[in-house]
């Protein structure tokens, strides 16, 4: 089929053609984009924290009453926590892994340096790393005898620590951590003890969020926080239970609050989520909106052709030859609006990189769009096209 009388067809109706491609080029420049940002969000989403945090919750209690012992009160809730069915580990903790809320501290590789690779603290008895399911690449947990408590060490640095292997490569480059030393600002010395594989501390946009270090020590009171880990499929049960037990235990404190680890995940990663469902209802708008716009098009050049159809028709042309010529056209429309709408994509691109530091957008989001709008665009024009093709020769005569 010959293009050149298609397209001086179009050209005798530029307006809506035009209109048409270059919806078709905002659309691709906007997709391509927002599909990029997308699947960011939802790799940030989904990327591994290095616990487990299905199974996890955390419990709060608040001692206020004159009797109150906080060692007491923490070493006999772990005892009963640990000891009911379905729990897997206890242990105390003083933050809450991608929370939003956190402690960090510099680590030095010598007392005499004056540069600090931070880190975010985790306090945490020698149960920490199996409450927590961390998976530890070399050394070991912590022991009972290393274990510190707040309200007797003051400003001293604990005497062993767990780092992650980010944090690692980062203090002592490709060689080993285990048993070298990490200094505070204060110039005390802690021993790498152990070095965690994976784990993501508070704060989910933290540039160096798997820095995390691990200390023994157990927080001073009247606060106190404990993480559990419970088996798979009994942490919601283990929730209510913990609550009753431990409210039961003591009547000089009180629990603030249980609540699972989801419940901090879901609202850390709450703006990435409300972002993915924002970008996803907005493509699927503009689509539709584009689909509308060809389905439309192609449907006023059916009714504007009629006799000419019919004309066609009555000379021999068969219905294949009418879909084949309306598909024909859409196809060049499209294809003139997805070039224009890759230079607008690469170049709306370019400007979000440096408006908003994100990644440069990949070919691969402008590449599946072409073929996207592509197909589109064949669908959209399929149904217009067999009404025309359905035109019958008679029309031709009709309307002389």
């Amino acid at each position: 089929m010959a293009i050149r009388p298609i397209l001086s067809a179009m050209l005798r109706n530029k307006t809506g053609a035009i209109l048409v491609g270059l919806q078709i080029a905002i659309t691709l420049a906007v997709v391509a984009n927002a599909v990029f940002i997308i699947m960011q969000r939802v790799d940030k989403i989904n990327r591994p924290s290095g616990i487990d945090s299905e199974n996890l919750f955390f419990v709060q209690s608040y001692g206020y009453g004159p009797n109150y012992n906080h060692r007491d009160t923490v070493r006999h809730d772990l005892d009963l926590i640990r000891a009911l069915p379905g729990v897997v580990a206890a242990s105390v903790t003083n933050q809450i892994p991608l929370s939003g809320g956190g402690q960090a501290t510099g680590y030095r590789t010598s007392a005499g340096s004056d540069t600090d690779v931070t880190g975010n603290v985790y306090n945490v008895d020698e149960h920490g790393v199996a409450a927590y399911g961390i998976t530890l690449s070399a050394g070991r947990p912590f022991t009972e005898q290393e274990i510190q408590y707040d309200e007797n060490v003051g400003s001293k640095f604990v005497p062993s620590i767990i780092i992650t292997e980010a944090l690692a490569r980062d203090l002592f480059g490709e060689s080993s951590p285990l048993g070298k030393n990490v200094y505070d600002n204060l110039g005390q010395s802690a021993v790498v003890v152990g070095v965690i594989g994976h784990m993501l501390g508070a704060w989910v946009d933290w540039d160096e969020l798997d820095h995390v270090t691990l200390h023994p020590r157990i927080p001073d009171g009247p606060a106190v926080r404990y993480v559990v880990r419970a088996e798979p499929g009994r942490r919601d049960a283990l929730m209510l239970e913990v609550e009753k037990r431990l409210s039961a235990a003591d009547f000089s404190r009180a629990i603030s609050w249980v609540r699972s680890h989801e419940y901090y995940t879901e609202r850390s990663y709450r703006n990435d989520s409300r972002m993915v469902a924002l970008l996803s209802v907005m493509i699927v708008l503009m689509v539709a909106v584009t689909a509308l716009g060809i389905v439309g098009l192609a449907s006023f050049h059916v009714n504007q052709r009629r006799k000419q159809i019919g004309t066609r028709r009555a000379v021999g042309a068969r219905r294949v030859d009418i879909i084949r010529y309306f598909m024909l056209e859409n196809w060049l429309l499209t294809t003139a609006g997805v070039l224009i709408g890759t230079i607008l994509a690469f170049a709306f691109g370019q400007w979000l990189s440096s408006a908003y530091a994100l990644p440069r957008l990949e070919p691969i989001y402008v590449v599946s769009g072409i073929i996207l709008l592509w197909i589109l665009g064949q669908l959209a024009v399929f149904v217009p096209a067999r009404r025309a093709a359905a035109i019958p020769p008679a029309i031709a005569t009709r309307t002389v």
